[in-house]
């Protein structure tokens, strides 16, 4: 790894570690190289999860989301959300965590897309997601 790329990691994880959304869903960064992204979050009842007490669709939805974005952002490019699929294959009882793995497919100067896919604790597939992203600036 580059000195650049070891300071903008540490910029994304103080970044990511202060943002409201993030702590309340309470993502965590496990694994960030260039175009890959790792997080994981716990499925909490009461907090997580739908009325049938699994992982809520929406929940999931943002893990996706924020994993696919960081993918993005390791590439030290400021991205937003233009449009995102999501296939949910299994539903995630309560445990103690879910993991995202995000990887960036395309990495163009105005758009970008990314894919994630989310396992349970056991390693089966949650979820599969694709999203293109607009480059609105950049990092540092």
């Amino acid at each position: 790894m580059t000195d650049q790329f070891l300071l903008l990691k540490d910029h994304l994880a103080k970044l990511y570690s202060q943002n409201p959304f993030v702590t309340l869903l309470q993502i965590e960064i496990v694994k960030l190289q260039a175009g890959t992204a790792e997080l994981s979050m716990p499925v909490i009842s009461n907090k997580h999860t739908n009325l049938y007490n699994m992982a809520h669709g929406g929940a999931l939805a943002s893990l996706a989301d924020t994993a696919m974005g960081m993918a993005c952002a390791t590439t030290g490019k400021k991205v937003v959300t233009l449009d995102m699929n999501l296939n949910y294959i299994r539903s995630a009882e309560c445990q103690q965590a879910i993991t995202a793995a995000a990887t960036l497919i395309h990495n163009g100067n105005q758009t970008m897309v990314a894919e994630t896919d989310i396992f349970d604790g056991m390693g089966n597939l949650l979820v599969k997601a694709r999203a293109t992203f607009f480059v609105t600036g950049s990092f540092l």
